[in-house]
């Protein structure tokens, strides 16, 4: 898939794409524990160099796009700018404050919130056997998140934390279906990268973070998270929108903790207990399940 240009794609095509996306999720939790600086700079900082990478090749379309687009649909795409940046945030704050499979595990309650508000905000009906799989595999997060909290302990805040940017993730891919019915890929990624940008940017600000003084390492790593998690795997994530259910792109995104827990043990030494890969298992078999309704349904 080429992030300038897109084409009609089959829901195999869009499964395949946002699962590369995911893989490349996976390892945002990594690199984030490796980089030696404060959250709200580690966000900033990989929100910045994105929207600096996607800059030549979105400001041409975007140009050309956002003339179309009425008052309203410009603060939908506000919106969705500053829920991004709110989501990183909270969710990077977490990171030190639980570990990764619990942090990761409870910023995946997204699809909950996506479920529920796609038939109000969307009027996109959640079919029965796709909100059984994203139960299914909700209940898979939850046990993850239960067992890993056990072996972590005191860390309800660092919890809550990642509850509140799956808040903030549900609203930015709510508004990512509708605004990408209008916009092409970049035309809605680059602004809202961006404006999640200065939101956290200015989160620095506020909370005294510098964004100067660290290592070369640090740097390096900030560029490898814009470049992996973010410019493939979050816009992959953003790309399937315009080709899936937001409920379906929400459930495949929580194969992430999967990912990020098995890098976490191999590179962190993070050994998950029993019932964490019990959960694992349950949500790979929700996610399985939702792939096939996602392919029944565009078949109909």
């Amino acid at each position: 898939m080429s992030i300038s240009a897109e084409t009609h794609a089959g829901p195999g095509r869009a499964i395949a794409v946002l699962l590369v996306g995911v893989l490349a999720m996976a390892w945002a939790s990594i690199l984030i524990r490796w980089a030696a600086a404060p959250p709200l700079v580690v966000g900033a900082g990989r929100l910045t160099a994105a929207t600096l990478i996607l800059a030549p090749l979105a400001l041409p379309r975007a140009a050309r796009e956002w003339r179309g687009l009425d008052q309203r649909e410009w603060w939908l795409l506000a919106l969705a700018g500053v829920a991004l940046g709110l989501h990183f945030a909270t969710w990077i704050a977490s990171l030190s404050l639980t570990s990764v499979a619990s942090s990761v595990a409870l910023v995946s309650t997204t699809p909950l919130f996506v479920a529920v508000a796609s038939p109000l905000f969307l009027g996109e009906r959640v079919s029965w056997p796709l909100a059984l799989a994203a139960a299914l595999a909700m209940v898979g997060s939850i046990v993850i998140g239960l067992a890993d909290a056990r072996s972590a302990g005191g860390a309800l805040s660092g919890d809550l934390l990642a509850v509140a940017g799956a808040l903030m993730a549900a609203v930015y891919m709510l508004v990512g279906r509708r605004l990408r019915r209008r916009l092409s890929l970049l035309a809605y990624i680059w602004p809202m990268y961006g404006l999640a940008a200065l939101v956290l940017l200015a989160g620095c600000f506020i909370a005294r973070q510098p964004l100067v003084g660290y290592s070369a390492r640090t740097y390096g790593l900030l560029v490898l998270l814009a470049l992996g998690p973010q410019v493939i795997g979050h816009s992959s994530a953003n790309w399937a929108l315009r080709y899936l259910s937001p409920t379906f792109v929400t459930v495949a995104i929580l194969g992430e903790p999967l990912g990020a827990t098995v890098l976490a043990l191999v590179l962190l030494g993070e050994r998950p207990p029993a019932a964490l890969i019990l959960g694992g298992l349950v949500l790979l078999l929700g996610i399985g399940l939702a792939v096939r309704s996602e392919r029944q349904e565009r078949r109909t």
